[in-house]
């Protein structure tokens, strides 16, 4: 699984990194960034999870066979 973060979609409200803190974390400006890659398995739901609760859809992954749903 890979994941991406849009900056000019992420609020900053953090609940990716309340959600999965060892993925995304913080920059300094304010904005999530994905702080693992590749995404081990036993991360998977977490990480989805981040990208359903994300206010701004800000998060978006695929794998090997495109992009997730």
């Amino acid at each position: 699984m890979r994941v991406d973060v849009d900056p000019q979609r992420c609020c900053g409200y953090r609940l990716c990194v309340e959600t999965a803190p060892d993925v995304f974390q913080i920059n300094a400006i304010g904005k999530a960034v994905v702080a693992l890659d590749p995404i081990p398995t036993e991360r998977h739901d977490a990480v989805r999870a981040a990208a359903r609760e994300c206010p701004g859809a800000a998060i978006t992954l695929s794998d090997d066979l495109g992009p997730a749903q």
